[in-house]
């Protein structure tokens, strides 16, 4: 059986090492991307399964990228990374998981499973509650 395809985009070169490094043993990542234009020809070109997807990169921001991939058919698992106060609008645009970049080592792998199950993946934020 053929592992699941990847397209992880960021603009944070380390970031885009990162899960390379994590996701190689589970799954093909078959490109990778620094921003939004190049991850939109990408995808037309390749048709990857999941998208690793990060929202603040400058020019075409990631939100726009899923909007823009969803107009145009693309079926893609959409697995956004980036801060919580964007979560609504993540998912909004067609976003099917949320990972929080500093949870990354524990939930990318979750997100991306549960992504390509059809189910929704919303990294757990630590509260800041004291008894």
């Amino acid at each position: 059986m053929d592992r699941p395809t990847v397209l992880l985009v960021d603009d944070t070169p380390q970031i885009l090492e990162y899960c390379t490094r994590v996701l190689a043993r589970h799954y093909e990542v078959i490109g990778t991307a620094s921003n939004g234009i190049v991850a939109l020809e990408i995808c037309a070109a390749i048709n990857p399964d999941v998208i690793v997807l990060d929202i603040s990169m400058p020019g075409l921001n990631g939100i726009e990228v899923a909007r823009r991939l969803r107009s145009s058919g693309c079926r893609a698992a959409i697995v956004f990374l980036s801060s919580e106060e964007l979560i609504p609008e993540a998912m909004e645009a067609g976003g099917s998981a949320f990972v929080e970049k500093s949870l990354m080592s524990s939930d990318l792998l979750v997100a991306i499973r549960e992504a390509l199950a059809g189910r929704r993946f919303i990294s757990t934020f630590p509260t800041d509650e004291s008894d």
